[in-house]
């Protein structure tokens, strides 16, 4: 029963991060071209680090779920299967979510270096 966990959990790990590292490869560059104005080849560079880097961290996640007791009959297989893909899922969305922030971040930083500077003179209602 537990071998049939194992390879359910794995195949289904593996397609979903790959499918996510795609999807957040391809979005990703149009978001990180925007953060590096005119260096799209900075912007490429750090957009195939930031998937590495996600596919690293979340299939070695994956294979840390892994560990485990052996189910006792199928339904305690199902309810392993969906605890650790739960959780691999809960992992995939908390870290995109960090990712989507630090590049929030990254961005606003980038358009305040890039604003002109406002003299005070020139503010509306200033004498």
């Amino acid at each position: 029963m537990l071998l049939a966990v194992y390879l359910v959990y794995g195949v289904t790990a593996v397609g979903l991060v790959s499918w996510l590292a795609r999807t957040l490869y391809a979005n990703g560059a149009l978001f990180l071209e925007e953060v590096f104005p005119g260096r799209e080849q900075l912007a490429g560079a750090v957009n195939r680090l930031l998937v590495t880097g996600f596919v690293m961290l979340n299939l070695g996640w994956a294979a840390l779920l892994l560990r485990g007791g052996d189910p006792a009959d199928g339904a305690a297989a199902v309810e392993a299967l969906a605890l650790r893909l739960g959780l691999l899922l809960i992992t995939l969305a908390v870290l995109h979510f960090v990712n989507l922030a630090v590049l929030a971040v990254v961005r606003s930083q980038q358009r305040k270096r890039h604003e002109l500077p406002v003299r005070p003179d020139l503010w509306v209602g200033a004498a």
